[in-house]
């Protein structure tokens, strides 16, 4: 299979891509191999990478079911 963009993957399990790019910064997925083209840099998305993301979603996103309830203080 050829190198996937991250645009490619959220579009693949169904979340935008600012999504997906909020679960790499706050360290809730790992960041996939990076791959170096010239000064730009990649990431170079694998099936396995790809799965992962998708247990994660499945697991914990919410979309379309509302907010998280916040205790009540």
């Amino acid at each position: 299979m050829k190198p996937l963009s991250t645009e490619e993957v959220a579009k693949t399990i169904g979340v935008s891509k600012s999504t997906l790019e909020r679960w790499l910064s706050e360290g809730k997925i790992r960041v996939p191999k990076p791959l170096r083209v010239g000064r730009k840099i990649f990431r170079f998305w694998t099936d396995r990478d790809i799965e992962r993301v998708m247990r994660y979603k499945e697991k914990c996103y919410w979309k379309g079911r509302g907010r998280k309830k916040k205790p009540k203080r």
